[in-house]
């Protein structure tokens, strides 16, 4: 473990953590992570490609991202996670528009590239979103973890490590669609869809950096097992515990759980 002032950091296993004071001050850390390594991508490639995550967890970290001066967002190809399959994109929920209201209005990117969730045939919209995501290669990823441990839509049900699609059509679980609801997005669960579209695990793990944004108590039940389960599907996020280059911004109360679990463990500590 170190400290910087207010700030924590640990390690375990692969994965980085930094707890942070507040929900605003694990947005700020997370944001000044991607804008540093969006200006080093810039210097090295004249455009690359990033992923950007939606939800409420991700708002504050948007919010500091895109008022920071100085970023190269006409080099950058943007992509997203997931969308709901046959969800209008004017829909308070859709991550269409949540993206276009916290991103794409607000800077000015080279290319965005949405997921089309009202496709006709959505699995021929996936094959054409994983055609332009592979051509890309995106080289950093801001993500959240959901209450269920999902990575984009991956749920525990769905999630498969070796999955050989890079975007698929999945079947939203109970818990993932409660989120949705609890959260506001819908006015109750009957209204969330119950399938959607999602870039897979592999192709999320194909890309070199991630910086997951995960503040709040509601998180902090699946923070806990997200280090401290054993790797697997039943909860697709432990398996950042083995990418080698992923940090975790948590708040105080997203790491309630794990404090103990942290200042306790004998290895993986810096």
């Amino acid at each position: 473990m170190t400290q910087n002032g207010d700030v924590q950091q640990y390690q375990v296993e692969k994965l980085k953590i930094e707890i942070h004071p507040t929900r605003e001050a694990a947005a700020a850390a997370a944001a000044q992570s991607a804008a540093s390594s969006l200006k080093q991508l810039a210097d090295a490639r004249a455009e690359f490609a990033v992923i950007f995550a939606t939800g409420a967890s991700q708002l504050d970290t948007l919010q500091a991202l895109t008022q920071t001066p100085g970023l190269p967002w006409a080099q950058i190809r943007g992509f997203h996670m997931d969308e709901y399959v046959g969800l209008s994109p004017d829909h308070p929920a859709s991550f269409r528009r949540y993206l276009r209201d916290n991103l794409a209005r607000k800077v000015h990117m080279k290319e965005f590239f949405e997921i089309d969730g009202t496709a006709s045939d959505p699995e021929q919209a996936c094959k054409e979103y994983a055609a332009l995501l592979r051509a890309a290669n995106p080289q950093l990823c801001l993500l959240g973890i959901g209450e269920n441990g999902h990575l984009a839509f991956n749920d525990p049900g769905v999630a498969d490590f070796n999955d050989p699609l890079d975007v698929k059509v999945v079947q939203l679980d109970t818990m993932c669609r409660q989120q949705q609801a609890a959260e506001g997005w819908f006015g109750n669960l009957e209204d969330v869809p119950e399938r959607a579209m999602t870039i897979t695990i592999p192709a999320l793990f194909r890309v070199p950096k991630l910086i997951a944004s995960v503040p709040g108590p509601r998180k902090a039940a699946i923070i806990r097992r997200t280090l401290e389960d054993a790797i697997s599907t039943a909860c697709p996020a432990t398996l950042l515990r083995t990418h080698p280059n992923a940090t975790v911004y948590l708040d105080r109360e997203s790491s309630a759980q794990v404090m103990d679990l942290l200042q306790s463990m004998a290895v993986g500590k810096i």
